[in-house]
């Protein structure tokens, strides 16, 4: 009989955790690993990807999605090293993920040795629980350790593994016990904690919203599967919602109290809701832009956040309650009178109208080059009511925030707090996975497309009816407007000719593949995209200078704008006709 070893004692503990699916790329430091996972095919699935970074944003894709933990494995030295943007996407956006990485034999460990890296120091910054196994002993008791780590701090875990130690007997000590120790014996469960906040604070908070004569609410992630509580405290407080872009999902876009976004993504009535309001009440969000919130002072604010170190954060927090979303609101909603005086959240749902007539101005379809717009516009209308949307940063997220609506079941993710580029497709393949049945798109732009291309072919591989569609602004869209916001004309963010054919791309991988630079060919392209058998991609040509506008514009970004022509912007007749073609299409609307 084949004794176990460390990596096969690995994979079948993490299967006791119900971990189904390993998301990596093999090398010579985790072949001992490797052969774990073969030992445990039947239980765990392994996906072999084509860049260590795709394997950690699948893992963190997972974790969003599901709730449960993601896993990732690499090599020693470069592949681990590789993992590093995805784990900080899941440090900063707090999603549950272990890392598996290799290390070289521990004989040779201290010599300068090929590949020698020390990733235990490397991670330390990004793991909330970060150890190296030396010893087969430490298995399961580490593996265990990692995992209740990355669940209840919602963050990263690291385990890394010398080679020769991955493929020694489990369970042998090969050291003398000196101390009065015995291996730890322990077991593959953890219970999340229920987290309600105490009655005083509940108290205090609902003195606070019942006095409250401009009420705002704004959600955010942390609130996702509280939806239906959120809606229902601002049906009782008569106040409008406002989403943070990673609470998009939260509450439906078409909910008679949703505002839209906030920020320089967001829209005009939550800008003007969040200037005006004189109690806030935040939940789940620990929104970053402190530049959108009421000045300090403004209004009183209550924070409903599972993280006790978040509440405050932000803004200067009158009654921080510390607990889960639903449980909280579920509290304090008895607490509440209803707000009989609808006339705040009547003069919102007007500026909501409003603000929705002049985002459907935006969606022309007769301009060409095509406005991106319109190309968001479109996949909002040809995709199911419970597809996945899987956006990646960069203009494509200003698109997304706006004219992508929440309806039914549909769900939206994206790398919020480190807004990185590049995980649209790896996020879209991940959740592809995990609800087979369902559209799983991702909305890219071309240059976080071309970074992780390569993992088309994964899809194509494992036979996963991903749809890719890119807003093709053959540019790093967000920097040129960055750039000119700043005073300075745009340099070095545009890649010209010859520009590369993604459809032949998708093609050659064994996929769907149509190029679109004409928006009469826009919905037909789409739908056959959705309705292809196997991973698709639409190739759209926007106008590439078509620019993110913020739903304000202050007179300090005009006059930016402004220095950046004068300074010689290169493409300032392009961009000033676009901004005018803007402008007529929603006077017309």
């Amino acid at each position: 009989m084949t004794k176990q070893t460390v990596g096969e004692a690995i994979i079948a503990r993490l299967a006791a955790w119900g971990v189904d699916t390993v998301f990596g790329l093999p090398g010579d430091g985790i072949n001992g690993l490797m052969e774990g996972l073969r030992r445990n095919a039947d239980r765990v699935r392994f996906v072999l990807v084509h860049h260590e970074e795709a394997a950690a944003f699948m893992a963190v894709a997972h974790a969003k999605a599901t709730g449960r933990l993601g896993v990732c494995v690499a090599t020693s030295g470069p592949g681990g090293i590789h993992l590093a943007n995805g784990l900080y996407d899941a440090k900063l956006d707090h999603a549950p993920v272990l890392a598996i990485t290799g290390m070289q034999e521990s004989g040779v460990l201290g010599t300068a040795y090929q590949q020698e890296v020390h990733l235990d120091r490397l991670f330390a910054d990004v793991a909330e629980y970060n150890e190296p196994i030396v010893n087969p002993a430490q298995v399961p008791s580490l593996v265990d350790i990692a995992v209740r780590t990355a669940l209840a701090r919602r963050g990263v875990a690291h385990l890394t593994i010398p080679n020769d130690v991955q493929v020694a007997t489990a369970g042998d000590n090969p050291y003398e016990d000196v101390g009065p120790v015995r291996e730890p014996a322990t077991k593959p469960v953890w219970v999340p904690p229920p987290v309600r906040p105490a009655d005083d604070d509940l108290q205090a908070a609902a003195d606070l919203l019942n006095a409250a004569g401009r009420p705002a609410i704004l959600a955010g992630v942390g609130a996702r599967g509280a939806g239906a509580l959120v809606e229902l405290t601002a049906d009782v407080l008569g106040a409008p919602i406002v989403k943070s872009l990673l609470g998009k999902m939260v509450v439906p876009d078409d909910s008679p109290f949703a505002l839209g976004g906030l920020g320089l993504l967001g829209s005009a009535p939550s800008e003007d809701l969040m200037d005006e309001c004189d109690v806030l009440l935040m939940v789940g969000t620990n929104f970053p832009y402190t530049k959108f919130l009421p000045e300090p002072g403004q209004a009183h604010v209550v924070q409903i956040d599972a993280e006790a170190t978040r509440a405050g954060t932000r803004i200067p927090t009158d009654v921080p309650l510390v607990g889960d979303a639903a449980a909280t609101l579920e509290s304090l909603l008895p607490r509440l009178r209803r707000r009989e005086d609808r006339r705040h959240l009547r003069r919102y749902q007007e500026k909501m109208r409003d603000w929705r007539e002049r985002m459907a101005g935006l969606e022309n379809a007769e301009r060409s080059p095509i406005a991106p717009q319109y190309l968001a516009a479109a996949l909002n209308r040809a995709a199911s009511t419970d597809a996945i949307l899987c956006c990646d940063s960069g203009t494509v997220a200003t698109w997304a925030a706006r004219h992508w609506q929440i309806v039914g079941r549909r769900e939206f993710y994206m790398s919020g707090t480190l807004a990185t580029m590049a995980p649209g497709l790896p996020y879209a393949i991940a959740l592809q996975h995990e609800y087979p049945g369902r559209q799983c798109i991702a909305y890219i732009g071309d240059g976080g497309f071309a970074m992780l291309m390569a993992e088309f072919h994964t899809a194509a591989r494992y036979g996963l009816p991903v749809k890719v569609v890119i807003n093709n602004n053959n540019a790093l869209g967000m920097i040129v407007w960055e750039q000119m916001v700043l005073g300075f004309p745009e340099y070095g963010v545009r890649f010209g000719d010859p520009a590369p054919d993604y459809a032949s791309w998708a093609r050659g991988c064994g996929g769907f593949g149509v190029h679109v630079s004409e928006p009469g060919r826009l919905d037909e392209a789409l739908r056959a995209a959705l309705a292809h058998d196997g991973p698709a991609l639409v190739d759209v040509a926007v106008d590439p200078n078509e620019p993110p506008m913020p739903a304000k514009v202050t007179y300090q970004q005009a006059v930016r704008f402004a220095e950046a022509f004068l300074r010689g912007q290169p493409h300032r007749v392009a961009i000033a006709t676009t901004i005018l073609e803007d402008r007529i299409t929603q006077l017309k609307g």
